[in-house]
């Protein structure tokens, strides 16, 4: 089946591109095409205002013989895309789309960040598990003000990651301004091949707990998240933690897959909604021979996004799962590319998505059933809160062997998070 590209957030990924953020996600053609031609016919709208103060700069700018007419048709075309007031919807010149189509590769250089454009620079939006960037303790919330000595606020995105990204085994040193600190922090990282493993597996023996954390949502993550669920139901543990924590998003088909090991065929997982309600449209879950029935706690955060969400939120409406962590990042909206003739591109909202309970999330996000969150302290010790916590809410789930545990019967237990420890009273 033909797929349309569904991007899901416009972050750059420090990596060999240092390049977009790989939070998109994939849905079946639905009729609307994604090549473009130019066509003025048949426009009712009135283009006298536009073509009159076109004529004016053309023929009266002090300066006009140094700007290319083709900039002053890419500078109107973006105000157009900015008066929609909405922050996922873009236009992309042919170089930087072309960017944009490299950046997919999933083969990066750089230092494993993703991050977007603020007034003073550039603000880390995330961190990549084992990257430069983890190793040299950059963190979400950092923002980047200066790259090698050189002030970059003056830079939009694409010319700031330029400064940033390099081969591997280069050393870019990065002038951060941290949230918490009153002062700059200059960190000399070491730049790497970034490799972003679809999934990961462990075993926790002593608490006979699986853990599957999934990256993204890749073209084969559903078939390793099939094998390592089979790894997990054969050592015959009492129950799952599923890490969604920064991971974007990927193929909405892969999300469908590794739901439908655990809901029953035919049970509704995701519904879109277009502009035109023809295009509406409703994903069920294909069922499992072997269906997953043990407690399952799910960790999301901030920068859990798009098929992530789709997956808790599904997982979280039928009651399969406890949500721990921090409220999610809210991208309830479907992009859509439109490739130009030249070779721009124009990602377009077309729509919104929907949990099985019809609850869209765009701007909001999911909010977890536990809350926690890191505290200063946990960075310098290394010390995974939000993991341990998982831990200790699935080990109480577990003992009281309720598959509909609600935040009211977690009150009762008196689960507490806040000082690092897990409490449980009988």
């Amino acid at each position: 089946m033909k797929k349309i590209f569904i991007v899901f957030l416009t972050s750059f990924i420090l990596g060999a591109l240092v390049s977009f953020q790989i939070a998109n996600i994939y849905f079946p053609q639905l009729g609307k095409t994604q090549e473009y031609s130019l066509n003025t016919n048949n426009r009712s709208l009135d283009m006298t205002e536009f073509w009159d103060v076109y004529s004016i700069i053309d023929e009266e700018y002090f300066s006009a013989g140094d700007v290319q007419k083709s900039d002053l048709v890419e500078g109107a075309i973006a105000g157009m895309v900015s008066a929609l007031g909405d922050k996922h919807t873009e236009f992309m010149n042919p170089e930087i789309n072309k960017k944009f189509n490299e950046a997919l590769s999933g083969d990066f250089e750089g230092i494993g960040a993703v991050v977007e454009k603020v007034p003073l620079g550039v603000l880390v939006e995330r961190i990549l598990k084992g990257s430069p960037a983890k190793i040299y303790d950059i963190r979400a919330g950092d923002i980047i003000i200066q790259v090698d000595g050189e002030t970059i606020s003056e830079l939009d995105l694409y010319d700031a990651v330029e400064k940033i990204k390099g081969p591997a085994g280069s050393q870019v040193t990065l002038t951060l301004l941290r949230p918490e600190s009153e002062s700059t922090l200059d960190i000399s990282v070491v730049r790497d091949k970034i490799h972003i493993p679809s999934i990961e597996q462990k075993f926790f023996e002593e608490d006979n707990i699986g853990y599957i954390a999934l990256n993204l949502f890749g073209d084969t993550t559903a078939e390793e998240f099939s094998k390592a669920l089979a790894d997990v139901q054969a050592a015959g543990v009492d129950g799952l933690i599923i890490d969604l924590r920064d991971n974007g998003g990927g193929f909405l088909q892969s999300a469908v897959q590794i739901l439908s090991e655990f809901i029953p065929e035919g049970e509704v997982l995701v519904k879109t909604r277009y502009k035109d309600s023809f295009f509406d449209q409703s994903y069920f879950s294909i069922g499992s021979e072997s269906l997953f029935e043990k407690k399952i706690v799910v960790l999301i955060n901030g920068n859990s996004a798009s098929a992530s969400e789709i997956t808790a939120g599904a997982l979280k409406d039928y009651d399969k799962a406890i949500l721990v962590g921090e409220k999610s990042y809210g991208k309830g909206s479907v992009q859509q590319p439109f490739d130009l003739e030249d070779g721009s591109m124009l990602k377009l909202t077309v729509a919104k998505w929907f949990t099985p309970k019809g609850v869209n999330i765009d701007a909001e996000g999911i909010v977890p059933d536990i809350e926690v969150n890191f505290e200063e302290a946990d960075y310098e010790d290394k010390y995974d809160r939000q993991l341990e916590t998982a831990k200790e809410v699935l080990k109480s789930y577990i003992e009281k062997n309720s598959i509909g545990l609600t935040v009211e019967q977690y009150e009762k237990n008196k689960i507490e998070t806040g000082t690092g420890e897990v409490i449980k009273e009988d």
